[in-house]
């Protein structure tokens, strides 16, 4: 599966939202597996947007016929937008499905990692990482991501902000030193994106 994910700033927010109920066009596309996203709790006007597809083959078809009649609509109404594509690599917790209607907040994190460094990332994602995140009530379901150069993705669904909230000042930095998550990340950005029910396709 590939999963886009794409962050902009918002310069004109009902014309942003109005286009992006456009995207219910995305429905009858080969390969379209879903997509949600939602506002930035952090960050005001910036929006995240994360599409699923089955595979990129499926995706370049989409992106060649009909991605620039759909993105019309929203013309204008952002700037500074960034779009990545990674491959998913495991789920976190168990079978990912790219639905939305049962979580609240999305928590979004973007890992550039030392390249002698990548495998070991990987492997504590999925020993160190993973369990502590599956196990934490609130959790519902995540992926794990990976683009060339050593850029990963960890997506997580939580039921609210609150239950997020709980797992990071209990567990995040025990588990960042059990993984020795410093000696591997270059770079890292995150953000916990409010998810809105109607950008959902």
């Amino acid at each position: 599966m590939l999963v886009k994910w794409i962050r902009c700033t918002v310069v004109d927010r009902r014309g942003f939202e109005r286009g992006q109920r456009k995207w219910a066009g995305l429905l009858g596309e080969p390969g379209f597996r879903g997509q949600g996203g939602g506002w930035s709790r952090g960050r005001p006007g910036v929006a995240h947007i994360f599409a699923f597809w089955e595979s990129r083959a499926f995706y370049d078809s989409f992106m060649a016929r009909s991605h620039d009649r759909l993105a019309a609509a929203q013309s204008g109404t952002f700037k500074d937008s960034q779009a990545k594509l990674f491959d998913h690599r495991f789920d976190v917790k168990t079978g990912f499905e790219p639905r939305f209607t049962d979580s609240d907040v999305l928590r979004v994190a973007h890992c550039r990692i030392h390249e002698e460094r990548a495998e070991h990332f990987a492997l504590m994602q999925e020993k160190v990482w993973n369990p502590a995140m599956a196990g934490s009530p609130g959790m519902v379901r995540g992926l794990f991501g990976e683009a060339p150069g050593h850029e990963f993705l960890i997506l997580s669904m939580w039921q609210s902000a609150a239950e997020h909230g709980k797992y990071r000042t209990e567990r995040v930095e025990r588990l960042a030193l059990r993984a020795q998550t410093e000696a591997d990340v270059a770079a890292l950005t995150g953000d916990i994106v409010a998810l809105e029910p109607s950008w959902t396709v």
